[in-house]
């Protein structure tokens, strides 16, 4: 009597193993291609002049640690300033998280980052203190001011160009400007970005790079 045995079992045909190749490298060919388009849009912007548009006067305030701080902590430096507030239930958190990606890309200059607050009334160093926890802020890096609202409202309406109110007139909040402020070694203002746009950063590290060749130590 003959028994005959049937199996199922095959080896993998060409095609099969040429398709799994293709799915593994199809998003690794993706990621090059975006990194590749990347570094393009890098080096385009890295050859845009970077214009003027004003000089940001001497002011001091107080950081979140309860010092003084202002243009003689920051002269002869390259600053990015924004203008938030603690509870802001808008923007803010944003504009926060995009200054935070900054940190990584300029670890390696002494570029400053500033964060004004437009509620310096409820923002006491204190609570600034927890939101710079919050944020990861690198200590002597990333500094947020409160003090007179006076002074920081000037500083925002007369020296930076932008808006802002204490919301006396509309709902009773802060309203402020979602820019992102680049200021060289000289105090002038050397470009705004919105921080509610997808490439601020890009074109922010970009023309913050410039700088820093345009204006070595």
């Amino acid at each position: 009597m003959n028994t005959s045995f049937v199996t199922t079992d095959r080896a993998p045909t060409r095609s099969g193993i040429a398709w799994k190749v293709t799915l593994i490298l199809i998003p690794l060919i993706t990621l090059g291609l975006l990194l590749w388009l990347r570094q393009l849009e890098v080096n385009a912007l890295r050859q845009r002049t970077v214009s003027s548009y004003g000089t940001v006067p001497s002011f001091q305030l107080v950081n979140q640690n309860g010092e003084p701080f202002g243009s003689a902590q920051l002269a002869g430096k390259i600053w990015i300033a924004d203008f938030i507030y603690t509870t802001c239930p808008g923007p803010c958190p944003m504009i926060s998280s995009r200054m935070s990606e900054l940190q990584k890309p300029l670890e390696k200059t002494n570029v400053h980052l500033v964060s004004f607050s437009v509620d310096p009334d409820k923002d006491t160093p204190q609570v600034l203190r927890s939101y710079a926890e919050k944020w990861q802020a690198e200590p002597g890096r990333w500094d947020f001011l409160t003090g007179p609202k006076s002074a920081i409202y000037k500083l925002s309406h007369d020296s930076f160009k932008l808006a802002v109110s204490d919301g006396s007139d509309a709902q009773g909040i802060p309203v402020h400007s979602t820019r992102m402020v680049l200021v060289d070694r000289h105090g002038q203002i050397r470009g705004y970005y919105d921080a509610t746009e997808a490439d601020a950063v890009t074109k922010l590290v970009a023309d913050t790079n410039h700088l820093l060749r345009e204006q070595p130590k």
